[in-house]
C-alpha cells in the first residue's frame, strides 16, 4: 500500500508574474479605456503567497503577498481588482484562452512556461527548501536517498515534481491539485484504514467484482478529493456521497480531481433538486429513493432527464418489497439504469428481512448479482398481508440515529 511519507512543499524559487504577451505594448487598441477591473488568475491554497480566510462578515476574501501585488498594480491602473481561483495547472492555459489578465500564483518563470507567457523580472527569491514529515517518522528521513521507495507528494504541473524526479532517486511522486490535499494525505492515518480495507476486497473478489464506496457524506471536500483520487488504483465501480448533496457545487470538483465514477441523490426529494444537481456537473450516477422521491411516475422523469446528461440511474436501496419491486419495474423501463440496491438480509433489518413480507419469495432472489423482472400483474408482489397487519400493531418509531465526534459533538449522519 502506497503512502504519501512526505510533501514537498517548496524549492529554492524566484517567483514572477505572468502575463500574456500577445499584444503589441506600442498598439492603438482602446480596450484598457474602457476596462473596469483587473483580472487576477491564482490557486488561493499557498500561504502565505495566495490563500482565503474569513472576513468579519463570515466571508472568504483573498489574501497574501501575490494578492497585494496584484492589488498595488491595479490600483495603480485605476483599476478594481477581480481574483479568478483555480487549480494550479490550469493556470497558465486559462491565461492564453483570456480567461484573464495576469497570473500571480508562486510561479517560477521555466523555458516550457516561457513558451506560453510572458514573465515580469523576479520580485521574490527567498524561499528556503523544505520537506514535510510526520514528526513520528522524522527519524527515518536523514538524507534524500532515504526517500528510496517512498511516496513523496507534490502539487500537480509545479515545479517539485521535477525535483522528485531529479534530486530524489527511487521516490514515487503522487502529484495533486492542491497543497491541502497534500497536507491532508500527510497527516490523516485514516485515509490508510480505507485504502487497506478496499485493496482486500478487489484482492479478494479479483478485478472484474464490482466495488462501490459509499462515503455517506461524512468527509469533507479536501479530504473527499483525496480519498477519490487514491482509490483510482482500484477501479471502483462508482464511490457514493463523497459530500452531502446539499453540497452539489462540490461534485464537480470532486470529478476533476479523480477518474471514478461519483453518484449521489438519496436525499434529493424532487426532479427540481435532481435538475439543479445535473446542472451542476459532476455526477455520473443519480439514486433517486423511489419512497422519497414521488414514486413511479416522478422517478420516471428524474430518469429521463438524467438520461438527457447522459447520467446513469441506479435506484436507492428500498427497504420494503413494494418498494424493491416498484425499483425493478422502473428500471425495466429505463435504458440509463446501471445497477439496482437492495436491502435483503442487511444488517438494519432486524427481527424481519425486506421478503417476509411476501408470499411470492422465490420472485426476488437474487443469483450472481442478478434478479429477474417482476412477472406477476401490477408491480409483481403478493404481500403477507397476515404479517403487515401484525406488525402494524406496533407503532413505527424509527428515527435517525445520532452519530457524534470524539468529543461528542453531532456529526452528520
Amino acid at each position: 500500500m502506497k503512502k504519501v511519507l512526505a510533501l514537498l512543499m517548496a524549492a529554492a524559487m524566484i517567483l514572477s508574474l505572468a502575463a500574456c504577451g500577445n499584444k503589441n505594448p506600442d498598439s492603438n487598441d482602446d480596450s484598457n479605456d474602457k476596462k473596469t477591473a483587473l483580472i487576477l488568475g491564482t490557486s488561493a491554497d499557498y500561504a502565505p503567497f495566495e490563500f482565503m480566510y474569513p472576513d468579519d462578515k463570515g466571508e472568504l476574501t483573498y489574501a497574501g503577498i501575490d494578492v497585494s501585488v496584484a492589488q498595488y498594480i491595479a490600483d495603480d491602473m485605476g483599476l478594481s481588482l477581480q481574483v479568478e481561483n483555480m487549480a494550479f495547472e490550469y493556470l497558465l492555459t486559462s491565461l492564453g484562452k483570456g480567461d484573464f489578465d495576469m497570473v500571480l500564483a508562486a510561479m517560477e518563470a521555466t523555458p516550457d512556461r516561457l513558451e506560453n507567457a510572458d514573465f515580469s523580472d523576479p520580485y521574490y527569491n527567498d524561499i528556503p527548501p523544505a520537506i514535510l514529515v510526520k514528526a513520528d517518522k522524522a527519524d527515518q528521513f536523514k538524507t534524500l536517498a532515504d526517500f528510496a521507495g517512498k511516496s513523496v507528494g507534490a502539487q500537480a504541473a509545479t515545479t517539485k515534481l521535477d525535483i522528485i524526479a531529479d534530486s530524489m532517486p527511487g521516490a514515487n511522486a503522487v502529484s495533486l491539485q492542491s497543497v491541502l490535499d497534500l497536507i491532508n494525505d500527510l497527516t490523516y492515518d485514516k485515509v490508510d484504514a480505507v485504502l487497506e480495507r478496499v485493496a482486500a476486497i478487489r484482492e479478494s473478489c479479483g478485478k472484474y467484482f464490482g466495488i462501490a464506496i459509499d462515503f455517506h457524506g461524512r468527509v469533507h471536500k479536501p479530504m473527499a478529493k483525496v480519498l477519490a483520487k487514491k482509490l483510482e488504483e482500484f477501479d471502483p465501480m462508482f464511490i457514493e456521497e463523497p459530500v452531502l448533496c446539499e453540497n452539489m457545487e462540490v461534485f464537480k470538483e470532486i470529478a476533476a480531481a479523480c477518474n471514478v465514477p461519483i453518484a449521489t441523490g438519496e436525499r434529493l426529494f424532487t426532479k427540481y433538486d435532481f435538475k439543479r444537481l445535473l446542472q451542476a456537473g459532476g455526477v455520473d450516477i443519480i439514486q433517486p429513493d423511489l419512497s422519497h422521491a414521488g414514486g413511479l411516475t416522478e422517478v420516471k422523469k428524474i430518469a429521463s432527464m438524467a438520461e438527457a446528461y447522459d447520467v446513469a440511474l441506479a435506484p436507492h436501496c428500498p427497504l420494503g418489497p413494494i418498494a424493491l419491486a416498484s425499483c425493478l419495474n422502473v428500471d425495466a423501463t429505463c435504458y440509463n439504469a446501471v445497477i439496482q440496491e437492495q436491502s435483503i438480509g442487511i444488517h438494519y433489518n432486524v427481527g424481519k428481512s425486506v421478503l417476509d413480507y411476501v408470499k411470492n419469495q422465490d420472485d426476488f432472489k437474487f443469483v450472481d448479482g442478478r434478479v429477474q423482472l417482476p412477472v406477476r400483474p401490477g408491480l409483481g408482489v403478493d404481500v403477507n398481508k397476515e404479517l403487515v397487519l401484525e406488525e402494524n400493531k406496533t407503532p413505527h418509531e424509527w428515527k435517525n440515529p445520532v452519530w457524534r465526534h470524539k468529543d461528542g459533538s453531532v456529526a452528520e449522519w
